[in-house]
């Protein structure tokens, strides 16, 4: 890998148990990067994307999700990075008796991407995880038994279904007193190390309400397309480049 090291699974220790640059577990997913909080730069303000965030305008779900795959990139030589998509194959419905894996991503990063214009913003591949960077293997046969046994904890994980990435944590690390039911929503940070607000969940659960699933149902009937940027219909077919690939300066992320 690169001198980043393991980006997840606890992080970086440094010299001398680790040759990598020393740094704290960043296992994240970026749901809209803002790139910059400067507006003449193409930017937006950190006040204006805290006042939108804190008034409610974006429904922010308890966000609980799974990793769907392990895959690396397309760089050369590539990223690791754990996948958390919404299956394609899953469109909803105002019947749907379920709803698909992972819709909470997609439900707020369409909502993001509706009410925030500005030239900076962007979600490179979403949705995803890096855990490191510059991976290369020994031999083919040493990459086929990493990613057959990431596939094998992949399916662990979906056995055991969505799970919520925050119920106690503050901002700083320390543990809530007493922290809500629902506590795992997403979080602003200026770069990988530095978090700097959290908003809670204040769209809340059951979603099996005819009210809530019309709302479910009409923020995920499109897709943003990050090749084109433009809305496309989430009916439009399995299009790898729309509905199924992945996503520092500023973000709006879920952190683990």
């Amino acid at each position: 890998t690169n001198d980043d090291g393991w980006l997840v699974g606890g992080g970086e220790p440094g010299p001398p148990t680790s040759y990598k640059l020393a740094a704290k577990d960043s296992a994240h997913v970026e749901i809209m990067r803002i790139g910059v909080f400067e507006p003449k730069w193409g930017g937006i303000t950190q006040e204006e994307v805290i006042r939108i965030m804190q008034s409610g305008k974006i429904l922010i779900p308890q966000m609980e999700v799974v990793p769907t795959a392990v895959v690396a990139n397309g760089d050369v030589p590539p990223e690791l990075e754990i996948r958390f998509d919404m299956d394609p194959e899953t469109l909803l419905s105002m019947d749907s008796t379920t709803l698909p894996v992972n819709w909470c991503i997609r439900f707020v990063h369409n909502q993001l991407f509706k009410h925030f214009s500005f030239a900076a913003r962007f979600c490179p591949g979403p949705f995803h995880s890096t855990i490191v960077r510059k991976a290369d293997f020994r031999s083919k046969e040493h990459k086929a038994a990493y990613f057959a046994k990431c596939d094998e904890v992949v399916k662990k994980w979906r056995k055991i279904g969505p799970m919520p990435l925050n119920t106690k944590w503050n901002v700083d690390g320390s543990e809530e007193t007493n922290p809500p039911e629902c506590n795992s929503g997403v979080w602003l940070f200026t770069d990988r190390e530095n978090i700097t607000h959290h908003f809670s969940p204040n769209f809340l659960p059951p979603y099996d309400t005819p009210e809530k699933r019309k709302i479910i149902t009409d923020v995920l009937s499109e897709v943003w397309d990050d090749q084109e940027l433009a809305w496309k219909p989430a009916s439009a077919g399995k299009n790898e480049t729309v509905l199924s690939r992945w996503c520092d300066i500023s973000n709006l992320s879920m952190f683990s």
